[in-house]
């Protein structure tokens, strides 16, 4: 599995790019802690983290040590779609 490369960064928002940054390392993120990583107002966050999932990008997960936070992480694709991605461009 491989971790998605081929975003069309002119499509998404500087704060997008930001949010999606600080998810790079693979390790699920809470709200919270990304908005004290990118320094950018939490409303500003939410709409990134709104674009980002209509992309496919960022996925949800339910978190089992406190379920009033939801963690974020980067989507991570097969292989084999990744190489489809980039061939249709």
């Amino acid at each position: 599995m491989t971790i998605v490369h081929s975003v069309n960064k002119h499509t998404l928002p500087p704060s997008a790019i930001a949010v999606l940054s600080v998810l790079e390392d693979g390790s699920p993120k809470t709200f919270k802690d990304m908005t004290e990583q990118v320094s950018i107002a939490p409303r500003t966050v939410r709409y990134a983290l709104k674009r980002l999932k209509e992309n496919g990008l960022v996925i949800e997960k339910f978190n089992f040590r406190d379920a009033r936070q939801v963690l974020y992480m980067k989507k991570i694709q097969p292989e084999s779609e990744t190489h489809a991605e980039m061939a249709s461009t």
